[in-house]
């Protein structure tokens, strides 16, 4: 008699609850995220051509918040400037000189659950223009170092403080 109402409560949930504690209300466990959520993520774009790669990062923007993820930030980097040169056959002599600008951008997705994940990442690349790279990677201290711009006139001066001693600082 009592293992047939132990099993009943048992079935019921009243008495039972696998994941919850007797001091945490249970409003706490629907707040948690159904699936798993990655860390912030960098989708970075690369590309030759600047209209083509502004046209591409408007589209995966309108894609994350038609598919309504977290968009953290977006950011352009500043464009690398490439010299290269083909040589003739067996030989140091200059064929051809080509300049070229590499463009990047970035977009930056906060909490994506990992089921959207995948889907995300499939109609990125079926809409990837030629000429255009995409590469994901998790957000780290040295991508939002790269943002900025070193101040040239700044470093001067505290390589020249440094040569001179050091700053006056009272310990």
């Amino acid at each position: 008699m009592l293992r047939q109402m132990t099993n009943r409560l048992l079935t019921t949930g009243q008495l039972f609850r696998p994941f919850s504690s007797m001091y945490e209300p249970d409003y706490l466990e629907k707040l948690r995220p159904k699936y798993p959520l990655y860390n912030t993520l960098n989708f970075t774009i690369k590309g030759y051509d600047y209209p083509i790669l502004e046209s591409y990062q408007r589209f995966v923007h309108n894609v994350a918040d038609t598919m309504d993820l977290d968009i953290a930030d977006c950011w352009a980097q500043p464009p690398q400037k490439l010299n290269v040169q083909k040589f003739k056959p067996s030989s140091a002599v200059i064929e051809s000189e080509y300049k070229l600008t590499v463009y990047q951008r970035n977009v930056q997705i906060a909490n994506l659950q990992a089921p959207l994940y995948p889907t995300f990442l499939r109609l990125l690349q079926a809409a990837l223009p030629e000429g255009v790279s995409l590469t994901v990677s998790e957000h780290t201290s040295e991508v939002d170092d790269g943002r900025y711009v070193p101040d040239r006139e700044l470093l001067e001066l505290r390589q020249k403080l440094d040569e001179m001693g050091g700053s006056r600082e009272k310990k």
